[in-house]
């Protein structure tokens, strides 16, 4: 279909531009911005004025929940939700049921969402078969079928030997481990160590958790040379071992949750459940490092942890709760929030989620790499369109996930969002139009 965006605040973060044009799309591209978008014959029109028109959305962290835990999530609404939220490319992680550790499931999955044309999907493998940190998955075969990287989620590698060898696999192929650095013995907790968790009665996680994880992985990149993602760091502490790394050359890149960026143990209360998270949330000191390091650029990307839980599994007891929270529809609020608070440009502020988390990505993107997360012409059509001063509050009506449960909830914060998307585009296909 042949479409013409009028009128928008067009800004890519890549280039920097910021202007007030016209968009045209044919054959899922961008064939022209400005002046010559108006030569276009369109099919369609939409009116974009007041509204921003940027690149679609890139989501390194998601759980879509699907195959296996249909009960708290579908492939049908969780990308739906994604659509809603104007992430038009996102990272699924490999905790599935069954796990993501054989070519076939990653199939399927890919099939699937290729069907429902709303998000492209781009599968995280197992690192190891079953996540059982033992023997390692065929990771060449597993990159053959789609997935973009390997990870152990939530799980750590105990052995260090199997570790080293899956890094070591990983270098000589040209792969990616994603991996959250916590320590398997430290990390047990169900709070971050603190004056909240020892007055709640919470068993404490560390920092030292993250930290001593980070150790043991600099080292192990040192000696294999591979490339490491590390997911959701938590810790200021963290942070500068990250800054140091990055300083001497190690290929690492790393990533923050929108519930690390805003949220602080304090906010836990009096145990409420959809604060129950992971990582779990520490303190003030360590949220504003994360803050400034995503600033200047020692995190590459801000991701929404999406991980949408079933109600009954929000109602028990905070330490014997699920954690996680839905997040796919808050990604762009939360990062304007935190760009706005940090005095960054609309362009500084939405490459975090666009162009950046797409060099993470580089070549695993396949002939996507050039024109994902970028306004360019000839690039694909994928495209966000928001309106930026638009109030709206966070309810279990309000959102297209399954999940239900938020740490931003109006009930909870009493603060609304400010910015919401109007339409969303998938390879110039419209996947969500709330006009």
């Amino acid at each position: 279909m042949r479409i013409t965006i009028r009128g928008g605040r067009v800004v890519d973060p890549a280039s920097g531009r910021d202007e007030i044009a016209d968009v045209a799309i044919a054959g899922g591209r961008i064939v022209a911005i400005g002046a010559k978008a108006a030569e276009l014959e369109a099919e369609r029109r939409i009116d974009a004025a007041g509204l921003v028109v940027a690149p679609g959305l890139v989501d390194l962290a998601a759980r879509l929940r699907e195959p296996g835990q249909e009960h708290e999530g579908m492939l049908e609404s969780e990308l739906q939700a994604a659509a809603a939220g104007g992430v038009t490319s996102l990272v699924c992680l490999p905790d599935t049921d069954p796990v993501l550790d054989e070519p076939g499931l990653v199939e399927m999955l890919k099939f699937r969402a290729r069907k429902l044309s709303r998000c492209r999907v781009f599968p995280l493998g197992a690192l190891t078969r079953g996540l059982q940190g033992q023997a390692l998955t065929e990771m060449v075969e597993l990159t053959e079928a789609g997935c973009i990287g390997f990870s152990q989620v939530e799980v750590p590698i105990v052995d260090t030997q199997v570790l080293l060898r899956a890094l070591q696999y990983a270098a000589t192929h040209g792969l990616s481990a994603w991996l959250r650095p916590q320590d398997a013995w430290l990390g047990k907790g169900i709070a971050a160590s603190g004056a909240v968790a020892t007055r709640l009665g919470l068993s404490g996680v560390p920092v030292a958790a993250e930290t001593i994880a980070l150790h043991t992985l600099f080292e192990l990149v040192r000696a294999t040379g591979a490339r490491v993602h590390l997911c959701r760091l938590s810790s200021a502490a963290g942070v500068a071992l990250v800054r140091a790394a990055k300083a001497q050359g190690l290929p690492v890149t790393a990533d923050v949750s929108i519930n690390s960026l805003h949220l602080i143990d304090e906010d836990i209360g009096y145990f409420d459940a959809d604060l129950r998270l992971t990582p779990p949330l520490r303190q003030d000191r360590d949220r504003q490092a994360l803050r400034a390091a995503l600033a200047d650029g020692t995190l590459d990307a801000l991701v929404s942890d999406h991980n949408p839980v079933a109600a009954d599994m929000k109602v028990l007891p905070f330490g014997e709760a699920e954690p996680g929270a839905s997040g796919l529809e808050l990604l762009l609020p939360l990062v304007l929030r935190w760009g706005d608070e940090q005095g960054l440009t609309l362009a500084q502020t939405l490459a975090r989620v666009t162009c950046d988390p797409v060099r993470v990505l580089g070549d695993a993107l396949g002939s996507l790499s050039s024109s994902a997360g970028r306004l360019v012409e000839g690039g694909v059509a994928d495209l966000c369109l928001f309106d930026p001063e638009s109030s709206w509050s966070v309810t279990p009506q309000s959102l297209c996930s399954q999940g239900k449960h938020t740490p931003f909830a109006f009930a909870s914060t009493g603060a609304a969002m400010r910015g919401r998307v109007v339409v969303t585009l998938v390879a110039g296909t419209i996947a969500f139009d709330r006009r």
